[in-house]
Formats: C-alpha cells, structure tokens, sequence
C-alpha cells in the first residue's frame, strides 16, 4: 500500500485538503480529483503551459509540481478570477482581438498574463512576449494573443 500524504491548500479562495500520493502530479489532483477543468495535459514537461496556474501568485506549470509540494499554498485558476474585473477586461480582450481560437491553451495564457499584468510587468510588446514565452499555441501565431494583452496594459494615455 502507497501511502499518502494530507495536503492542506488554498484553491480559489477555499479551504481544500486531498490526500495524495507522494509523486501525485498537481495537475492530476486539479483535474481529475478537484475537477477544475481549465487546467489541460498538454505536454507534460513544464514546456507548453496548458497546465499553468498561479501558485502564490506567480504562474508555475501544474505538471512539475508534486500534490504535497502545494502545502498551506494558496493556488489560483481561471475559475477563481471569473468575477476580477482585470481578468474580465483581459477575457473579452481576447475575445475582441480574436486571441481564442481552439481554446486550449487560452487559460494559461490568461493566467500568465494576468499574473504580469496586476504586478506591472508590462510596460512594452517586448515585456509581453517576455512574459508569455513559456505558453505555446498552435492556432493564432501569437500575434493577436499579444495584441490581446497589450490592449488591455498599453492603453494610450
């Protein structure tokens, strides 16, 4: 028998513990145990940003991360910023520039960008694309994710 270790955490404002295994992957608990279904398997090596979440703010790919690692941990996702109104201005930027194609990778993509966004990281294109460089898409080329983000921070003054 495996043993498993009680996790306490924070996910998306609330209280959660799961008992997890020792070398359960944080998106496997996201997902398929807590079904928080914006965090997608997308390669599975911290390299495509599918799974990302925000981890004490900052986005960190769910997949590199081991349950018990998340401890007292305050873990957010796109669902837990449906009502903050930068994360509403940068969704319907999205939407707007027409950054959403399949959808898939769209929640990491938020997540990163809202995250560099409210910590006023973003001053320029560049700092974007900085920003942005750990998420991959296969749909838009990225042009319109930018533009997306940029309409949201580099607003004319």
């Amino acid at each position: 028998m495996i043993n498993t270790v009680l996790t306490r955490f924070k996910l998306n404002g609330k209280e959660v513990e799961v008992d997890a295994k020792p070398n359960e992957v944080l998106l496997d608990t996201l997902r398929l145990r807590l079904d928080v279904k914006s965090v997608k398997r997308g390669c599975e090596r911290g390299e495509c940003g599918s799974c990302t979440i925000l981890l004490n703010g900052e986005p960190v790919t769910s997949c590199l991360v081991l349950t018990p690692q998340v401890e007292g941990a305050d873990i957010v996702t796109v669902e837990g910023l449906e009502s903050d109104p930068k994360f509403v201005e940068l969704v319907e930027n999205f939407v707007k520039e027409g950054a959403i194609q399949c959808g898939f990778c769209t929640p990491g993509f938020l997540l990163t960008a809202y995250a560099a966004v409210t910590k006023g990281k973003v001053k320029t294109p560049e700092d974007i694309r900085k920003h942005l460089e750990g998420n991959l898409c296969r749909c838009t080329g990225y042009v319109k994710i930018i533009d997306a983000v940029a309409r949201t921070t580099l607003k004319p003054a």
